[in-house]
């Protein structure tokens, strides 16, 4: 990232003459947001794998007003083939349409600096800050993007698409209620001639040690032959904690993973204004405020984003404020 830096000096034979440097001469608030907007995308581990998707028409659609957008989309052609006659007309049929419908997701935080965090170590915080954004947004669309899988799956119309084989206790677990190579045919089995458009699954680190275990794990270098990249059966593996794990009924765990497509969801991010705050140093994509009497300097970063699962629609049957919370999303009936 791109730091402006400056110095304000005071001219030699004025009282205190001195040199200093603020925290809205290091930090430009339009290249900041743009840096988290993109090394967060980076650094997304679903994104890496193909599973999140930047999509350009969603971040036209996250720059307009409202809560909601509606994605309409062509459904594909059906009927039965049609043999030509010379005493019979064709049948005709039309194309029908639908629609996704996405929420926009309205968040923010804030970091403080205090004085003498500063000068006690010797460091510079509002660097760190800077450094660590974009894996702190990162982290926060993964755990958005698992409540979005939670609230889907629990979803009634989607019964037809899981495959429960764990057990609830140890001592009834076989091969048959682990995920092991014939498991996970049962699993993409469930999209039939399709089943090989899935090339990634999510798993909790607990199912990747124990397929690893197994030697069922392979790893091959990436392109540039500098990082290993985790394969089980054919398709990319992204850990993550935050897919669900619950206790069995007598022992033991009950894991969830999900197997994916490419570009199963479709991410857009609005550019907020980028006028000059009034009263303040910043936008209102990155705003940089003092607290003097606190000796704390404060860094607010705000985004407007989508970040949707593909033929979705969200209702918003049961969603209390302006962007659902995780909990929302979580809730089949959204």
């Amino acid at each position: 990232m791109r730091l402006r830096l400056r110095k304000q000096i005071k001219k030699q034979g004025e009282e205190g003459s001195y040199a200093k440097t603020g925290v809205a001469d290091i930090i430009i608030p339009t290249e900041f947001e743009k840096y988290a907007i993109e090394r967060t995308a980076e650094l997304s581990a679903f994104g890496q794998c193909g599973i999140i998707e930047h999509a350009p028409e969603f971040d036209r659609l996250a720059n307009v007003g409202g809560r909601e957008v509606k994605m309409p989309f062509w459904k594909d052609l059906s009927g039965a083939r049609q043999i030509l006659s010379d005493s019979a007309q064709l049948a005709v049929s039309k194309i029908t349409s639908d629609q996704d419908i996405a929420r926009i997701h309205n968040d923010g935080n804030a970091w403080s600096v205090n004085h003498l965090a500063t000068v006690v170590s010797g460091d510079d915080p509002l660097q760190a800050i800077v450094d660590l954004v974009a894996d702190y947004w990162a982290r926060t669309d993964e755990g958005i993007l698992v409540s979005c899988l939670k609230g889907v799956f629990a979803a009634a119309s989607m019964a037809g698409n899981k495959l429960a084989i764990g057990a609830e206790s140890i001592a009834t677990t076989t091969n048959a209620t682990r995920l092991n190579g014939a498991t996970f045919v049962d699993a993409t089995a469930k999209l039939g001639d399709r089943g090989d458009r899935l090339t990634s699954i999510g798993m909790h680190s607990g199912v990747e040690a124990a397929l690893r275990k197994l030697d069922l794990i392979d790893f091959i270098p990436d392109s540039e032959g500098k990082s290993q990249i985790r394969t089980f059966q054919g398709r990319r593996v992204v850990v993550d904690d935050n897919i669900p794990v619950r206790a069995g009924t007598t022992d033991g765990l009950v894991y969830t993973s999900y197997l994916f497509g490419p570009g199963a969801f479709g991410k857009g991010s609005a550019r907020l204004h980028a006028k000059a705050l009034e009263g303040g140093f910043g936008t209102e994509g990155v705003e940089v405020a003092r607290l003097p009497l606190d000796s704390d300097t404060v860094l607010i970063n705000r985004r407007r984003y989508i970040l949707h699962p593909r033929g979705v629609k969200f209702t918003s049957a049961s969603v209390a404020g302006d962007s659902p919370t995780n909990v929302e999303l979580e809730n089949g009936a959204n």
